[in-house]
């Protein structure tokens, strides 16, 4: 399994990272919101371990967003918060278990295997907008003219994109989409990108283009989009 711990606590993950590599997990460790959810955009975990107190953007309203986006990687949420108003408020979220703070690791172990052995849902996480279609996990861009395979930047920017047909993205926004917390990504390697998936649009013959408000950001403008 591939795990995403996404916890601000540097101590808690220097202890937490070789406890899941010894019991055979795969780990990826971010400690911001913003970053943890642009990570979720980009690659296919099998299982997130989530902090509900996180710099940026708190564990609750990560998880919300991910949700209403389509994503449906098992999510355990780790707080200190042990109220019932507060499992309750996670569950709500959209956690599908819950372990407050502090805990055994034996029991953060079986948790996850647990939630490794749950059948998975049969989920259309395609995207649309227009006569273009986006398969994310497959990285393949379909429109009028036929299919192309897309890099991961590629993906992640159109993703990020068309999950706001007709809406402004700005520019920090896509580069925590691409990047996430990489902090040295020349600022004109977003533009290059974009030059990178317009040429893909019209490699599919799609009529959706990427319009650049100048100093902002970019916007996906389709048939679709409001």
């Amino acid at each position: 399994m591939r795990i995403l711990l996404i916890e601000d606590d540097a101590a808690l993950c220097t202890v937490l990272v070789p406890v899941l590599e010894k019991a055979g997990f795969g780990c990826d460790v971010c400690g911001r919101g913003p970053e943890g959810l642009a990570l979720l955009w980009q690659n296919p975990y099998d299982a997130v371990v989530l902090d509900r107190m996180l710099p940026g953007m708190d564990g609750l309203e990560l998880l919300r967003a991910a949700r209403r986006a389509g994503c449906s990687v098992p999510v355990l949420l780790l707080t200190a918060l042990g109220r019932v108003e507060d499992r309750v408020d996670g569950l709500n979220a959209g956690a599908d278990d819950y372990l407050t703070k502090p805990f055994d690791n034996r029991e953060l172990i079986a948790r996850l295997r647990a939630l490794g052995r749950r059948p998975a849902e049969t989920v259309d996480t395609r995207l649309r907008c227009g006569d273009l279609t986006l398969d994310p996990a497959a990285l393949t861009l379909t429109g009028p003219a036929g299919a192309v395979r897309l890099s991961r930047n590629e993906n992640a920017l159109l993703e990020a994109l068309l999950r706001r047909p007709g809406q402004l993205v700005g520019r920090d926004a896509l580069f925590h989409a691409v990047w996430g917390a990489e902090d040295f990504v020349e600022e004109g390697n977003l533009d290059s990108y974009i030059h990178f998936v317009r040429r893909r649009l019209r490699a599919v013959g799609s009529r959706t283009a990427i319009q650049t408000v100048r100093g902002m950001g970019y916007c996906l403008a389709g048939e679709d989009a409001p």
